[in-house]
């Protein structure tokens, strides 16, 4: 079991959690460098004081407790490499003939009318 480390600031409290009890997966929370109460307004919209992103991932949590984490948007156009080198697989084995039957819509094009 791995020990879970408290450690305390001023006047706000930084806690370290623990993520796994496995050495090797232990993953820490950063610690705070803000700390403020905020209230919902009339349309139960939150802000955020300078805020560095436009975006953030929402997950809420079983206990009650909001986790934000920024996103960065790419753009629509922008191909990841991941899937430009699952494209370069495909053509090649389409080159080399190891495709699959042909697939036929007639079916779809009967759903559709």
């Amino acid at each position: 079991m791995v020990k879970i480390c408290d450690t305390y600031c001023g006047k706000s409290h930084i806690s370290l959690s623990l993520i796994s009890d496995n050495i090797n997966d232990v993953k820490i929370m950063a610690r705070a460098i803000k700390e403020y109460d905020a209230r919902l307004d009339s349309k139960k919209r939150l802000t955020l004081r300078g805020a560095k992103t436009m975006y953030y991932r929402v997950r809420e949590k079983q206990d009650g407790t909001i986790e934000l984490s920024p996103r960065v948007l790419v753009h629509p156009d922008a191909i990841s490499q991941k899937t430009l080198k699952m494209i370069d697989q495909s053509v090649d084995h389409l080159k080399k003939g190891s495709v699959s039957a042909p697939v036929d819509l007639d079916e779809l094009n009967k759903l559709l009318d």
